[in-house]
């Protein structure tokens, strides 16, 4: 796995625009490279606020928007529409205002969908649509998207991956439905470790001085049970994007304090 990398930038407004920026960098580059690209979108305050960074930035119109592929490290399970349902939240800030393809917005299924309120099988579900997506040049049963981003939260858990908790234990599936979350709602659907390590590049986000305890542990050699985020790498580049706050209390030969 990649060694993780550490950007700091000096409050959570810098970090949302320059990971914007990033991004839009990344997924142009991988349109030119490859004709397509493909991006895996977390939700939460950081999640979001890069997606509204990206829909304030004039540098968006450089996308070619209908040969994006989207999907989503972990979703709630809630019916289509709820306004906690990571997707939802996505189309009001930015997916909603861009010409994307809808056959390549790829939802996690909702618990009024075709699998009902069976989360197990709802998973599933989402995991052959990932393996129909996955191609001979890709990994395993998942394509090889281009950044998979995600949150990072107080307790060290990335997607709907909580320490200690079964779905990241998992080895074997590369979707899970998850019973028994300790943040509400209870019930989830998530990529499991093994399929966000198919990704080229993995960007963990995270700003506030509630995450300084998450992020020093994680990056000071937590296994993954025990700290989720630990294990989030990529295959070509793992990238933590962190402002001042979320990066106090990291050890020193990874950013030193007097450079805050």
């Amino acid at each position: 796995m990649t060694v993780p990398q550490v950007v700091v930038h000096r409050d959570k407004e810098l970090m949302a625009k320059a990971a914007a920026a990033r991004l839009i960098t990344k997924i142009v580059d991988a349109q030119a490279a490859r004709g397509s690209a493909s991006v895996v979108l977390t939700g939460g305050r950081n999640g979001n606020g890069l997606l509204a960074a990206v829909a304030g930035s004039p540098a968006r119109d450089a996308v070619d928007w209908a040969r994006l592929d989207l999907w989503w490290g972990d979703e709630r399970f809630e019916r289509d529409g709820d306004p906690e349902r990571n997707v939802t939240q996505a189309r009001e800030i930015l997916l909603g205002s861009v010409p994307l393809d809808p056959a390549r917005v790829h939802a996690m299924p909702a618990s009024d969908g075709p699998h009902g309120r069976d989360v197990d099988a709802a998973a599933a579900g989402y995991a052959a649509e990932l393996a129909k997506a996955s191609g001979p040049e890709d990994h395993g049963p998942v394509p090889t998207f281009d950044v998979l981003m995600l949150g990072v939260g107080p307790d060290t858990h990335v997607a709907s991956l909580f320490p200690e908790h079964p779905a990241v234990r998992e080895t074997e599936r590369t979707v899970v439905g998850v019973h028994g979350a300790p943040k509400p709602p209870p019930t989830r659907i998530s990529l499991t470790l093994p399929a966000i390590r198919a990704a080229r590049e993995v960007w963990l986000l995270a700003a506030g001085e509630d995450k300084a305890n998450a992020v020093a542990m994680a990056l000071s050699g937590a296994g993954e049970i025990q700290a989720p985020a630990a294990g989030a790498r990529g295959r070509s580049r793992t990238l933590w994007l962190l402002d001042r706050a979320a990066a106090a209390k990291l050890p020193p030969q990874l950013y030193p304090p007097s450079s805050a």
